[in-house]
């Protein structure tokens, strides 16, 4: 697969964005920018196909309409996550160092990995109004200095503080998803020659059983605690990746399964 890596930076303000308050908080994003940076990267080279499918919810509809580049939105209850989610199968690079607007800004936004097929529709229709998600989907995320963006991740580390925040919300633009985490982790981003190493982040279907069992099983030997979370085969995973410091290309993961 093909590695994008990406050149981020941080900002000095919060950035602030709910589904009710969104134009608001665009308004007042604050342009300072911290000479301080880090590398993420997004892992993708399939292009995803547009499928007619059912009609959006009310509350994406909304935050779509002001830009249709928006997949999805993510939030986490207690947390300051609560963020857009962008997908630009055509330049995977194009919210590096964009905001919401599409102006230059080296906050970024909160990035779906191109691979990773959210899905239309809604399982309470089986998906018969849409195309079924991935068996898991990857959203990369900046760390950030004062905390935003997904520079929060970083206190899951604890697990005291898992526990009080252990539900991933994830909505669609046509169903509400919720994921419980299974599993916290430390990695990082191999070299392509390194082929004997576990790359969460070139999963994203599971074919098969034994796929399957790879991921989860990989991930749970992994995970820095046990959160009494187990998955089995035909569950789906949210995975949510920042950057880490504890070698070069390190990764913090956090893996939800899907609950709702």
């Amino acid at each position: 697969m093909a590695m994008l890596q990406y050149r981020m930076g941080y900002m000095g303000s919060a950035y602030v964005a709910t589904r009710d308050n969104l134009t608001e908080a665009l308004q007042n994003v604050s342009p300072t920018v911290v000479n301080d940076a880090d590398d993420f990267t997004v892992d993708g080279e399939e292009t995803l196909t547009p499928v007619e499918t059912a009609d959006m919810t009310q509350k994406m509809e909304e935050v779509h309409g002001i830009n249709a580049d928006t997949a999805g939105w993510i939030s986490i209850d207690g947390t300051v996550i609560d963020y857009p989610v962008m997908q630009t199968p055509s330049d995977e690079q194009y919210y590096l160092n964009r905001d919401f607007e599409g102006k230059y800004s080296a906050y970024g936004c909160i990035i779906a990995d191109t691979d990773s097929e959210i899905g239309t529709g809604t399982l309470a229709n089986n998906y018969e109004d849409g195309s079924k998600p991935a068996t898991n989907i990857i959203l990369h995320g900046h760390n950030m200095k004062n905390g935003t963006m997904f520079g929060s991740l970083d206190k899951y580390r604890d697990q005291s503080y898992e526990k009080s925040h252990s539900k991933i919300k994830f909505s669609s633009l046509y169903e509400d998803r919720e994921y419980e985490i299974c599993a916290v982790f430390l990695s990082q981003v191999y070299k392509k020659s390194q082929t004997d190493v576990f790359k969460y982040y070139q999963f994203f279907n599971a074919d098969t059983e034994e796929e399957f069992d790879d991921f989860y099983s990989n991930i749970k030997q992994m995970s820095m605690y046990d959160t009494g979370v187990d998955a089995e085969y035909g569950d789906e995973f949210i995975t949510l990746s920042v950057c880490a410091y504890h070698v070069d290309n390190g990764r913090l993961v956090v893996v939800g399964k899907r609950i709702k």
